[in-house]
């Protein structure tokens, strides 16, 4: 069986030391409210964090997907939190 929720916790902690691939992955369990609640400004973050830092691709088209699941209202609060996140 897969534990999501740990999974949830070591992605995290690798996405706070600015592991790109993490940093997507979170997204992933965000956006696919895996080990979370759904949460798709959160999962927007993360993708957003990935895809700049490392010009990651798949993160890239993983936000463009999202984004048309996004309201413009939610867009701007979450790219508001993605100019503004630093690590812990």
């Amino acid at each position: 069986p897969r534990d999501y929720e740990a999974a949830v916790r070591w992605y995290r902690r690798a996405a706070e030391q600015g592991d790109a691939s993490a940093q997507n992955n979170l997204g992933v369990m965000y956006g696919k409210g895996q080990g979370v609640p759904r949460n798709y400004i959160e999962a927007y973050i993360w993708y957003s964090l990935a895809a700049a830092q490392a010009n990651d691709k798949v993160a890239a088209n993983n936000l463009d997907r999202l984004e048309k699941r996004m309201t413009p209202e939610q867009i701007a609060a979450a790219q508001e939190l993605a100019r503004n996140w630093r690590p812990r």
